[in-house]
Parts: structure tokens; sequence; C-alpha cells
């Protein structure tokens, strides 16, 4: 099963949906695809089961049963993918389609990419090869570094006292 998020922004992100629809359409995509689409969730399609927003506990189920996650450039739904160990193909929202407010996901994405965690998709129409490569691809195992931005701020905060 593939498992799509849109996140919650209110901004629409037919673009992926898009190209998801394509691929099934070529027959690349033969799996169940599951979208929780957010603001996106009036996307017509006959070939995914379309959400607008998915409580957190059938978020988690979907999120453990998917082979492949794609999502836009989160850092949550990133993240969430990583933590179960999951292959995460990215796509950045862009403002120049009113997808957001600004490109920062770019570098969200990018940053992932670069480390090895994640799988990017800049051309929307190459999602197909993306999806092939996903086969072969071995992400990093993501390791959180909540602990030591703790230990950072403790210091800084035990250094202006």
């Amino acid at each position: 099963m593939i498992l799509i998020t849109l996140g919650t922004q209110d901004k629409k992100f037919y673009r992926l949906l898009e190209a998801v629809q394509k691929q099934i359409d070529l027959k690349v995509i033969k799996e169940k695809v599951v979208v929780q689409a957010g603001s996106s969730a009036d996307f017509k399609s006959d070939d995914m089961e379309i959400f607008d927003l998915i409580p957190m506990d059938k978020f988690d189920e979907l999120i453990e049963k998917c082979d492949l996650l794609i999502t836009h450039g989160g850092v949550g739904s990133i993240i969430a993918g990583l933590k179960n160990n999951k292959k995460v193909i990215a796509a950045a929202r862009l403002e120049k389609y009113g997808e957001h407010t600004n490109d920062h996901q770019l570098q969200i994405i990018e940053n992932f990419s670069e480390n090895g965690y994640i799988l990017k998709l800049d051309d929307f129409d190459k999602l197909g090869d993306v999806i092939k490569e996903s086969k072969k691809f071995k992400p990093k195992k993501y390791k959180s570094n909540t602990e030591n931005f703790i230990k950072l701020i403790e210091k800084e905060i035990d250094s202006k006292k």
C-alpha cells in the first residue's frame, strides 16, 4: 500500500495527486493508494482512497502498514515515515503554484535527501522513475537529535543564570 500525505495546509496540492494518478493510469502504481489530502480532498479519482484528515491513531496504522510514503515536504510527515522505517518520497509545495507561502520545503527535502534519508521528487513527470528507484533505495536509519538539542538549550539557560 502507498500512503500519500499532503499535510494540513490550507492550500491545494493537486500537482502531486495528478502525478500519482498518471502513474496509476500507466500501471506503474498497481497497489492500493490511500491519501490524507487535507484541503485537496476534493480531488477526483476512482483509483485512490482520499480523506481530508485522518485521525492520528488511524494515520499511525496507515504509516505502519504502507510500503511507501509519498509526502509533501513537511518535516512532521517526513519524520513520521522515517521513524517507522519507511521509504519516503518527498515533493515540495511551491509558492509559484500557490501551494505554499514560500519555498522552504525545497530546503527541507534537500537536506533529508542529501543525508540519505529520503528520495526527492523535483520533476513530477519523473514520479514513476523515483518510485522504481525506491524499490532499491536503502534509506539511512533515522536517529532523533532531540536529546542533544535539549542539552544545548539547558546549557544556554544555565549560562544565563
